[in-house]
């Protein structure tokens, strides 16, 4: 207890000398901004001139036309999401005990089947379908009918709509995933099934279409998310939580040592995830153009800071640093800048990167201890709190100099953003923790969530699955 409060106390005066650092070079920053690019936003070109009187009578705007360099940065960047998947599981499967490794691992992959088969069925159409109230979506979409390879003008307007269709797929697939770290160890894989599609029913599906949806409630309120710190990672970060408490804790916590069994599994990992990102938050620009660039950049810078913050702040604490904490920070920085990536530039996304590293750091370290709670690796520490951290960051740093059709933040002269960010974040944390809390009782009442006391000693891959991840 005495090292957990010096250690709190170290951190803290990190955390208030960074604040001091950051309200001094917040003028400088905010001039860095807003000269680095024209003052029309990257997202605009200047109109040409009028030569010619314009006529009487406008003409019928051209329908939308497919653009393949568009196209091709769009697949590709669906191809990076669908990668982070398997990083993920790579990621929680290297942080688990070896006997669990192919359990957590399965946890991953199997949303890859599970939750394609959602969306092409009934969840891209609730979540992008024509608008019902700016809750849901319709069924109009079902089964993708009516989702073709012509473009869609309000999604998609230089891709096929089953381009964009795909790419938001991938979204719908990790996010899932992701809670699957508050539970790693101890949930019945069959139980696990039924949540995860139940929960893209009851969550992921309505906030998707809330955030990012044409005519969405949140949406209308001029909430900003550009590639899912909202939709993706504070629904699973909250999700996790509700699941770590529900569940309890893992047989032997706080008593056993429960070492990661395999840190270069979880270092690929991260650097598969890494890698894929520039993917989730570039590829959110829908074109490859130089709002794509920007998001690209910003993700990169935000992640390494990140890194160095977590790497730093764990060396103060503990008196070294770790592969693991240099690994975990680069994940908190991605969440982090993932909201703002497309309307932030490099500066803000320095200030992001080191801000969520230190935050998500003592959200594990300080937090997590203090309340007892079993958040087996850490899915909302990271995902929650760095999706929570990164959308208020988006409301501070936000500006219409980097992205024309966002807005600007409180540093660039706009506060009600940050109070639109706030009641955005509030909204889908408590949606997501209640309709989650439920389901998991529901779940829990009915079959059962959590593997028996024997098949949880014996291990997930034997048990679950009636296999092992080694031979030896």
């Amino acid at each position: 207890m005495k090292n957990i409060k010096e250690g709190g106390m170290m951190l803290r005066r990190l955390l208030i000398g960074m604040l001091f650092m950051f309200s001094l070079t917040m003028p400088m920053l905010a001039m860095a901004e807003e000269q680095a690019v024209p003052a029309q936003g990257i997202t605009q070109e200047a109109a040409p001139a009028q030569t010619e009187a314009v006529p009487a009578v406008a003409e019928t705007p051209a329908p939308p036309k497919i653009d393949t360099g568009d196209t091709t940065w769009v697949l590709i960047s669906t191809a990076l999401v669908m990668l982070m998947t398997p990083g993920l599981a790579l990621f929680y499967g290297g942080m688990v005990r070896k006997k669990n490794v192919l359990g957590t691992i399965m946890q991953s992959f199997v949303a890859l089947g599970i939750i394609t088969i959602q969306w092409v069925l009934i969840g891209y159409s609730l979540s992008f379908g024509p608008d019902k109230g700016g809750m849901i979506g319709g069924l109009e979409w079902l089964g993708l009918a009516n989702v073709g390879l012509e473009p869609n003008a309000d999604y998609a307007g230089t891709i096929p709509h089953q381009a964009f269709m795909i790419f938001q797929m991938m979204f719908a697939i990790i996010t899932p995933a992701l809670i699957s770290g508050a539970f790693a160890e101890r949930m019945k894989f069959s139980a696990y099934l039924v949540f995860i599609t139940l929960w893209a029913f009851l969550v992921y599906d309505p906030v998707c279409h809330w955030v990012w949806a044409i005519n969405g409630w949140l949406r209308n309120t001029g909430a900003l998310d550009f590639a899912g710190g909202t939709v993706v990672h504070i629904t699973s970060g909250v999700t996790a939580l509700a699941a770590a408490l529900v569940m309890g804790k893992r047989k032997g916590y706080g008593t056993e040592h429960m070492a990661p069994h395999n840190l270069p599994m979880t270092l690929i990992g991260a650097a598969l995830l890494w890698f894929g990102w520039f993917g989730f938050n570039g590829g959110s620009a829908v074109a490859s153009g130089a709002l794509a660039t920007s998001a690209f950049v910003v993700t990169h810078i935000a992640c390494a800071a990140a890194a160095l913050s977590w790497m730093l702040a764990e060396w103060i604490q503990r008196g070294k640093p770790t592969a693991l904490g240099i690994a975990s920070g680069a994940v908190a920085g991605l969440v982090a800048i993932t909201p703002a990536s497309g309307f932030v530039g490099p500066m803000s996304s320095i200030v992001i990167g080191l801000g969520a590293g230190v935050i998500c750091y003592m959200a594990v370290s300080l937090i997590k201890p203090m309340f007892g709670y079993d958040d087996s690796l850490d899915a909302f520490g990271v995902h929650g709190v760095g999706g929570a951290f990164g959308a208020l960051a988006t409301g501070l740093f936000a500006s219409k100099a980097i992205n024309s059709a966002g807005n600007d933040g409180f540093f660039f002269g706009n506060p009600s953003l940050l109070w639109t960010q706030i009641v955005a974040v509030v909204v889908v944390a408590v949606y997501a923790f209640v309709v989650s809390l439920i389901l998991l009782k529901v779940i829990d009442w009915t079959m059962g969530l959590r593997v028996d006391a024997e098949s949880e000693m014996e291990g997930l891959d034997l048990s679950q699955h009636g296999e092992s991840g080694y031979t030896s």
